[in-house]
């Protein structure tokens, strides 16, 4: 959510905005804020005019009644409680040009900066800079479920009976190797100096509105019914939630924290689910990062976070590469991101393993997250990025150190995690 200044002050720059993110639908709403918002700030200075006139005419009540003048005194009481009236009226009037102004201002996306591209959708991404050599090897690699159904790795047929289609069973060293990777990325991270955390795996759907876009929403979240509870699609959502409606000494920021959790997600629409393989489930497992940080300092952290994915998937033998996401692929909370994408020996091409965002003070704002600083309070900025997202990132991993023979060799890095195992046989 944007602050409304910006509509007041400069509303036709958050109409280009909107522009650049192919949402012309929206641009109605702009004109209907600016022109509620001067309502109800004229609704605001009457009340605040009458509740100090009736103050003021209630003083002389006393006055009038101690003079003897009670004549005097009954016309102004009379007064008082026509002034009584009208203020709860301009109140409930307030209130409701209030929700009004929200409803539309929770569906303004966010300023996007001015070094994004701009395009219409994920087409129109632009590769920034790739970090190892994409090599293809001179034997075939097989699909990845055909890789892990070899080694014994995974059952999706007992899934599909106990829970459905997108669900899996990983089994043996396999799954060894799916954990291994989390538990390394829990290490790298706190190394880099984030603290470890693991959050509610369900959070109320104030917080859910609070970090993300009512879209999103829809598409992306389990409810449980019955009950004001999600389960979340990232452990960014509770961890960001964890802040919600406090003030936080500026002494303490940046705030940097590293959490694990289990993901539960839709994937519906166009994409769909993938019936033999991993790519696109409904539940995974992540290492997340997240940071709350001064204005100034988010694009700093936002190059810092993008960059320890690129160095984790590095350790662990896989190229990868950063994309810049363009205008119209950007979420409305977002201010700036990037995909970093692995390559795939066997496809001969690369896709998305995390994804690195800045969002400015646009969760901060519609959760009520600020910092106490000398001139005040203000809303703090806000960063998330995936370490890495499994099965995705095992994906990515078995690919790369698939050998002719039909094993696995181990990354060095994940050794010491699987009891000094160097090959999956």
């Amino acid at each position: 959510m944007i602050d409304i200044k910006l509509i007041r002050e400069n509303k036709e720059l958050v109409k280009e905005n909107i522009k650049k993110k192919f949402q012309d639908h929206k641009l109605p709403l702009v004109d209907e804020v600016y022109d509620l918002d001067i309502e109800f700030r004229n609704t605001k200075l009457e009340g605040d005019n009458l509740r100090k006139e009736k103050n003021e005419k209630s003083g002389l009540i006393g006055t009038f009644m101690r003079e003897g003048k009670i004549e005097e005194a009954n016309k102004v009481k009379e007064e008082v409680a026509t002034f009584g009236a009208r203020i709860t009226e301009l109140e409930e009037k307030q209130a409701k040009l209030e929700a009004e102004i929200k409803e539309r201002m929770m569906v303004i996306p966010n300023i996007i900066d001015e070094s994004v591209p701009v395009g219409e959708d994920d087409t129109k991404n632009v590769e920034i800079e790739k970090f190892g050599e994409p090599v293809v090897p001179d034997y075939e690699i097989p699909y990845h479920a055909d890789i892990i159904n070899k080694l014994n790795g995974m059952d999706k047929d007992a899934a599909g009976r106990t829970s459905g289609q997108g669900f899996y069973y990983l089994l043996g060293d396999i799954a060894r190797l799916h954990e291994a990777m989390l538990a390394y990325a829990r290490d790298f991270m706190i190394s880099k100096g984030f603290t470890y955390a693991i959050p509610p795996f369900m959070i109320r759907s104030d917080v859910v509105k609070g970090v993300m876009s009512f879209e999103e929403m829809d598409a992306m979240m389990y409810k449980i019914e019955g009950e004001d509870l999600y389960l979340i699609g990232t452990s960014e959502h509770s961890m960001i939630g964890k802040f919600k409606d406090q003030i936080i000494k500026e002494s303490d920021l940046p705030i940097a924290m590293t959490s694990y959790s289990p993901c539960f997600r839709k994937e519906g629409g166009s994409h769909g689910l993938e019936e033999r393989g991993l790519y696109r489930v409904h539940q995974f497992e992540k290492q997340e990062m997240i940071v709350l940080c001064k204005a100034e300092e988010a694009m700093d952290f936002y190059n810092k976070m993008w960059s320890y994915t690129v160095e984790f998937f590095r350790s662990l033998d896989v190229p990868v590469r950063t994309l810049e996401c363009c205008s119209g692929d950007l979420a409305d909370l977002k201010v700036k991101s990037c995909d970093v994408e692995a390559w795939s020996p066997r496809q001969k091409k690369y896709f998305e393993v995390g994804s690195c965002s800045t969002l400015g003070d646009a969760q901060a704002r519609r959760l009520g997250i600020r910092a106490k600083g000398e001139n005040g309070n203000y809303y703090v900025n806000t960063l998330n990025n995936t370490v890495v997202a499994t099965p995705r990132g095992l994906i990515a991993v078995i690919e790369n150190n698939y050998q002719a023979d039909g094993s696995i060799k181990v990354p060095k890095a994940l050794q010491p995690y699987m009891g000094g195992l160097e090959v999956i046989k």
